[in-house]
Parts: structure tokens; sequence; C-alpha cells
């Protein structure tokens, strides 16, 4: 009886102990991994192949993190670098590749462990993500789907203490990239993702220029229409 016991007390310690781990070592690590493995908005997924123990750490610590939506901020960076370390993990397992597309199921079949869940990346966006904070647009501005056309993954984590500064700087960066909004003698082409997502960038009555302008260092008339130009799957990988 006194041994039953005694196991009980263990495993509820154990179980305690790794769901209820603290993020810092996570968003630490993270941030090492992107400052060594991303430049320029590329990764060298390369290097990540031939030695992948610290991708391979950090998921494995991703796994046992236990975060709540009521921590906005923790819970927000957590998923948001969560998803860019996996969309790495699926690159580098498949490696070489031209395309993340090349990988059947890349963003809806294959499921990781993280958070203490079975997920999808489709899952980890669309509903642990957007479905919670339905009024953050910007979060398509930092999850990076491992193409040309994705935002550029940057070479840091993203940390709660910083998490908005660095929302609100990455899709300012995105908006005024001439070649994520092209705008040519009153025609303007943008991005399929405000096509994909339209109903995120178009809440309360705002148009989709309404919302490209809040960002946009030189505003686009406000009667512009928009066209979309197709979006490059082409690996974002160093060169």
């Amino acid at each position: 009886m006194k041994y039953s016991i005694l196991v009980l007390i263990f495993s509820l310690t154990t179980i305690s102990a790794t769901f209820g781990q603290s993020t810092a070592d996570f968003f630490t690590k993270a941030d090492a991994f992107f400052k060594t493995n991303v430049t320029d908005g590329r990764v060298n997924y390369s290097a990540i192949k031939t030695n992948s123990t610290d991708l391979d750490e950090l998921l494995e610590l991703a796994k046992h993190i236990k975060v709540d939506e009521s921590n906005a901020n923790e819970y927000q960076a957590f998923y948001i670098n969560g998803y860019n370390l996996l969309v790495i993990k699926g690159i580098v397992d498949n490696y070489p590749l031209k395309s993340p597309l090349d990988v059947s199921g890349f963003f809806d079949g294959k499921k990781y462990e993280i958070g203490g869940n079975k997920t999808t990346l489709n899952d980890i966006e669309n509903k642990l993500l957007r479905a919670k904070f339905p009024s953050e647009a910007r979060f398509h501005f930092v999850l990076v789907c491992g193409g040309l056309g994705c935002p550029p993954i940057i070479s840091k984590a993203y940390m709660p203490p910083t998490l908005d500064a660095q929302l609100e700087k990455q899709t300012t960066i995105a908006i005024n990239n001439p070649q994520f909004i092209q705008f040519n003698k009153n025609k303007v082409k943008i991005s399929q993702i405000f096509e994909w997502y339209k109903g995120d960038f178009t809440q309360n009555g705002q148009s989709l220029v309404d919302f490209i302008n809040k960002y946009k260092s030189e505003h686009l008339p406000e009667k512009t229409k928009v066209s979309y130009y197709p979006y490059d799957w082409t690996l974002n990988e160093t060169k």
C-alpha cells in the first residue's frame, strides 16, 4: 500500500513538473536557434539537417509546456515560435526539397506534439491562434510557411514582453515591401494571404485597402481596386 502511494505521488510530481515548467527556457533557446540559423529571412536548412540537436531539444521542450490563453502574450508567442519551428522541422525531415508543398500533408496531415497536444500546422494557425484571437490579423505576418511568398522569418524569437511591438513591426515591414504590395500605375497586386484570409483583414467594416493603409507609409487611394499575384511556394532556404 505504501509503495503504491509513493508511486502515485512520484507520478503526479513528475507530471506536474513536466507540464508546469516555465516557458523562459523555451524562449531563450528558441531565440538562440533563430539567431544561429536564420539570415535575412532565409533558413539554413542544410546546416540544421547536418546537426538537428538544437531543434530536436527545443521541440522536445515544447511538447511538455502548457500555456493558457488567459496570458495572451505568452500563449501567442509560444505558438508562433512553435509553428515556425515545426515548419522548419517538417522541411528538415524531408530535405532536400524545393517547396513545403512537395510533402503530402505538410500542413494538414502531419501531426506534431506541442503544448501537451497533438496537432497539425494548420490547426496551430487556425484553431489555437486565429480562432482564439479572431481580431488579431497580424498573425499572418509572423507565421512563416517555409515559402518565399510568406513574410520573412526573423532571426530571433517572439517574446511575450515584446510581442505586440514585434507583431506591429513585422506587419509594417511586410506591407511596405514593394514585392509584397505591388503598386504600378494605379494598379495594385497584393499577396494571396489577403485573399485567403480576407475576413481577418476586413473586420468592423474596413476594406483591405483600409487595413493596408494603417501600415503603409504611402497610402493607397481609397478606391483602389486590388488583384492578387500568385503565391511563391519556393523554399525560403539560405543560398
